[in-house]
C-alpha cells in the first residue's frame, strides 16, 4: 500500500481537507521513506531466517523445483527393468502358470521389484546430491521455516531419513529372498517389523497418535504430552537418562509407545494388502501410481502451508514412488513381460504407508485418515478377503479367486478389470485430497458410502459364487439321455503291452 495512503488513514479527516504546509508534506515523505526502509529490512530478515513473505509459492511451482526426483526414478526403473528380466530368466526366477489363479499362458520373470527399488533409491539419492552439491542447481527447495544447515550459503529442508532407506532395503531383501528361495511367513513378518522399528527409531510416524490421545487422554490426565518421568536412583543401560531434577531415571512417553504400535500395524497391513492386490498385469503398479499422485497433491498442499519439517520428505518420497511405478508400468501392463513378485508388492505397500504416516507428523490425524482413503483399494480388498474366508470356514492364509480384481476379470476381462480399478482408485484419491483440504463431513460421508457399497456388492457376489460351487458339488452327474436307461457294459479288456513296450506311468493326484 502507498505510504501516503497509510498515513491518511491515521490522520483526522478535517486535517486532510486543508492544504498541508511544506513542513507537513516533508514530514509525510520522511515517514513514507522510513516505512519502506523498515519493510525492506523485514524482508531481508525473513529471507535470512528461511521465511519468504514476499509471495507464497504455488503447488505447481514447488512441484517444478522437485521434478528431478520424478525423472530420475522413472528413468532408472524404466532402464533397469529389462536387465532384471534377463537376470531372472537366466537364473530360473520365474512364475509358472497353474491354470487356476495364475492365468498367464507362459512363464513370466520375477525381480521387477528390484528395478522399482532401484528407481526409488535413485530418486532419494538425487535429493541427497542436491544437498551435498548445491552449486549444481539440480533442485530448487521450497521456502520454509524449517531449513537446516551449518553453512549459511547452503540452506535446505530436512532430507529423507536414513531409516526410511533402511526400511525400504529390508523390505526389498525380504521379498527378494521369498521370490528366490521362499521364506516362512514368520520370517517375512519379522522383516516387516524390523522395517517398522526403523521408522519408530527415527520418529517417522510416531506422532500419528498425538491427534487422538493428546486431546482426550492427555486432557483427562492433565498431561497433554503424556510423558512421565520415573526416578530410578541409577542409570539404566540404553533406556536411562538424566531427569530435569538431575536424577537418573527413565521417561515413559505414551504417545511414542502408541505411535510405535500404530506404525507396526500399518506396515504389516499395507505390505500384505499390496501383496494381495498384485493379481493382474499392471494392477498394483498402476493403482500405487494413482495413490502416489494423490499423496503428492496432499504433500504439495502441506508444503504451501509450511506444515512442518517433513514437507520436503513427503514430496520426495511421493515423486520417487510415482516415477518408479510409471517406469515399471510399461513392462508390467497386460501382456506383462515381468512381474513385481513379493519383492515389489511388499515394497510398494511399505513406501506408500510411510508417506501416509508422515502426514500425521504434526499431530493432524485427519490427514492420516485422508491418506488411508487414498489407499482404500488394497485395504478394502484385504478386509473383504478376511470376511470372505471367515464366512467360508477357510484359513486366512488360504488363497482364493474371489478378490475384487478376480470378480471384475470374470466379467470385464483383464484389461477391463484393471481400468475399472484404476477409475475407482482415482475416485478414492480425489476423495482423500478433498478430505485433506476441507475436512468436510460430506467428503467423509461420500467415502464411507462408497466403501460400504463396494463391500456389500463384493461380499454378495463372493457368497453367491460359494453357493453355486457348493450346489455344483452336490448335484450328481446325470446321463445325456435320461429317458432311455442305458444298460451297463462290461469294460473292454486292456491290450497287453508288447515285449519292448513299458506300461505308462499315471500321474498321482496332487
Amino acid at each position: 500500500m502507498n505510504p501516503l495512503a497509510i498515513i491518511a488513514t491515521l490522520v483526522p479527516t478535517g486535517l486532510l481537507q486543508a492544504q498541508p504546509t511544506p513542513e507537513v508534506r516533508e514530514r509525510i515523505e520522511e515517514l513514507g521513506a522510513t516505512i519502506q526502509g523498515l519493510a525492506a529490512q523485514q524482508q531481508e530478515l525473513a529471507q535470512a531466517a528461511g521465511l519468504d513473505t514476499a509471495a507464497t509459492a504455488s503447488r505447481l511451482e514447488i512441484f517444478h523445483g522437485y521434478i528431478g526426483v520424478l525423472i530420475v526414478a522413472f528413468l532408472v526403473t524404466l532402464l533397469t527393468t529389462p536387465i532384471m528380466r534377463r537376470l531372472a530368466i537366466a537364473n530360473g526366477i520365474i512364475d509358472k502358470p497353474d491354470g487356476d489363479r495364475k492365468i498367464h499362458k507362459m512363464p513370466i520373470a520375477y525381480l521387477g521389484g528390484v528395478a522399482v527399488f532401484l528407481g526409488l533409491v535413485g530418486g532419494i539419492l538425487f535429493s541427497y546430491l542436491a544437498v551435498a552439491f548445491p552449486n549444481w542447481g539440480i533442485m530448487q527447495w521450497h521456502s520454509t521455516a524449517h531449513m537446516v544447515s551449518d553453512d549459511p550459503t547452503n540452506v535446505f529442508p530436512l532430507p529423507v531419513p536414513i531409516s526410511v532407506l533402511l526400511g525400504l532395503t529390508v523390505i526389498m531383501l525380504v521379498g527378494l529372498f521369498d521370490d528366490v528361495i521362499g521364506l516362512e511367513p514368520r520370517l517375512k513378518i519379522g522383516g516387516q517389523l524390523f522395517a517398522a522399528a526403523a521408522l519408530a527409531y527415527d520418529s517417522v510416524g510416531v506422532q500419528v497418535a498425538k491427534g487422538v490421545l493428546s486431546p482426550t487422554l492427555g486432557e483427562w490426565l492433565n498431561n497433554p504430552d503424556l510423558k512421565y518421568s520415573i526416578a530410578t536412583g541409577f542409570m539404566i543401560p540404553l533406556f536411562g537418562e538424566m531427569l530435569p531434577t538431575n536424577e537418573p531415571g527413565i521417561v515413559i512417553d505414551l504417545i511414542y509407545c502408541a505411535g510405535t504400535a500404530i506404525i507396526a500395524i500399518f506396515v504389516l497391513g499395507a505390505c500384505n494388502a499390496s501383496n494381495l492386490l498384485d493379481g493382474l498385469d499392471g494392477l498394483l503398479s498402476g493403482t500405487t501410481a494413482i495413490c502416489a499422485a494423490a499423496l503428492l497433491v496432499v504433500a504439495l498442499t502441506l508444503a504451501v502451508r509450511d506444515d512442518g519439517p517433513r514437507d520436503a520428505q513427503r514430496i520426495i518420497l511421493s515423486l520417487a514412488l510415482l516415477g518408479a511405478c510409471l517406469g515399471f508400468l510399461p513392462h508390467n501392463f497386460n501382456p506383462a513381460s515381468i512381474f513385481l513378485g513379493d519383492c515389489g508388492s511388499l515394497l510398494m505397500g511399505y513406501a506408500t504407508i510411510v508417506i501416509v504416516l508422515t502426514l500425521g507428523d504434526t499431530g493432524r490425524t485427519h490427514l492420516v485418515l485422508a491418506g488411508l482413503v487414498i489407499y482404500s483399494i488394497p485395504i478394502m480388498d484385504t478386509c473383504l478377503a478376511i470376511v470372505r474366508r471367515k464366512m467360508a470356514g477357510k484359513k486366512l492364509s488360504d488363497p482364493d479367486a474371489d478378490h475384487l480384481h478376480h470378480m471384475l476379470k470374470r466379467t470385464l476381462g483383464v484389461k477391463g478389470a484393471v481400468f475399472s480399478l484404476y477409475g475407482i482408485g482415482i475416485l478414492f484419491g480425489a476423495l482423500g485430497v478433498a478430505m485433506s483440504l476441507w475436512r468436510a463431513r460430506v467428503t467423509y460421508a461420500l467415502a464411507g458410502m462408497l466403501i460400504a457399497y463396494i463391500a456389500v456388492i463384493s461380499i454378495k457376489l463372493a457368497r453367491r459364487k460359494q453357493l453355486e460351487d457348493a450346489m455344483t458339488l452336490r448335484t450328481p452327474n446325470t446321463p445325456s439321455t435320461p429317458s432311455t436307461p442305458s444298460t451297463p457294459r462290461a469294460p473292454a479288456p486292456k491290450p497287453l503291452p508288447h515285449a519292448d513296450e513299458k506300461p505308462k506311468d499315471h500321474a498321482k493326484p496332487a
